[in-house]
C-alpha cells in the first residue's frame, strides 16, 4: 500500500489501486496472481521513482512473518530502511522480528508511523515504543495536526511550517503557517526535537551548547543526516 502511494505522488503511476481492490487489479508491486488475490507481498520487488532532484531505489519487501527471509535478502543491498508502524498497534512482533534483521546489517533507518486516522490513533505512543521496546533514540520531526477522524496534516519540526494534503488522494499539498492555537506546542517540541539530536551528533551538540536560539534548519537536516546514517538515531514521522 505504501509503495503503490509513493509510485503515485511521484508520478510514476497515475492511480491508486488497494491492495485487496475491490477493482481487482490489486498493487502495482505485487505482481503474483497469489498476492493479489491474497492481498500480501510474497517476493521483493523493486523499482525506483524520482522526487524533485533524488533517484529513489524502492524494494517493497513482504511483511508477513512468513517470508521473513525476503526481508533478510533485501536488508543486504539497502542503504537504509523505512520502519511502517500502525499509530494504532504499535509496535508488533513482526516491526521486532524486522528491526533485529536490519540491526544485524546496519542498515539505517526511518520510521514512519502510518494510519494516523484510524481510530486509536496514537502517535506519541508509538514513538515511545520505538524507545521502550526496541531500544531506538527515537526524534520526533513532525507533529499531527489531529489524530483519528481529526487528523487533518502535519506540523514539520525542522522548517516550522504546517502541512494540508489537498484533493481526492491528497496529492495538493499545502504548505501553511502553523495554526496560531498549536504554535507553543509546536515549539516546545521543535526544542524537545533539537535536544535529542543534539544529544548524538557532537557538531551539533556544540551549537547546541553555544545559542540553541540561533540553530537553523541547515544545521538541523545535516545532523539528523549524520546521527541517522550513523545508526545513532531513529526520524519518526507520521501519516496517512
Amino acid at each position: 500500500t505504501l509503495s503503490e502511494r509513493i509510485l503515485f505522488y511521484t508520478g510514476k503511476i497515475h492511480e491508486i489501486h488497494e491492495v485487496r481492490g475491490k477493482d481487482g487489479v490489486g498493487a502495482i508491486m505485487d505482481s503474483m496472481d497469489l498476492e493479489r488475490e491474497k492481498g500480501i507481498t510474497i517476493q521483493s520487488a523493486a523499482t525506483y521513482a524520482m522526487w524533485g532532484d533524488f533517484n529513489i531505489n524502492l524494494i517493497d519487501t513482504p511483511g508477513h512473518v512468513d517470508f521473513t527471509i525476503e526481508v533478510e535478502r533485501a536488508l543486504r543491498v539497502l542503504d537504509g530502511a523505512i520502519l511502517v508502524l500502525c499509530s494504532v498497534s504499535g509496535v508488533q512482533s513482526q516491526s521486532i522480528t524486522v528491526d533485529r534483521q536490519m540491526k544485524r546489517y546496519k542498515v539505517p533507518r526511518i520510521a514512519f508511523i502510518n494510519k494516523m486516522d484510524r481510530s486509536g490513533a496514537n502517535y506519541d505512543r508509538v514513538a515511545a515504543q520505538l524507545k521502550e521496546k526496541l531500544g531506538h533514540h527515537a526524534v520526533k520531526l513532525q507533529y499531527p495536526i489531529g489524530a483519528e477522524d481529526r487528523f487533518q496534516g502535519l506540523i514539520d519540526l525542522l522548517s516550522m511550517k504546517a502541512f494540508y494534503f489537498d484533493g481526492e488522494n491528497g496529492e495538493n499539498v499545502r504548505e501553511e503557517a502553523i495554526p496560531a492555537d498549536m504554535l507553543d506546542e509546536a515549539k516546545l517540541r521543535r526544542d524537545e526535537m533539537i535536544e535529542g539530536i543534539a544529544n548524538v551528533d557532537d557538531e551539533l551538540g556544540e551549537a547546541f551548547l553555544m545559542d540553541p536560539g540561533a540553530i537553523n534548519e541547515e544545521q538541523l537536516r545535516a545532523a539528523v543526516r549524520r546521527a541517522t546514517i550513523a545508526l545513532k538515531m531513529t526520524p519518526v514521522m507520521c501519516g496517512s
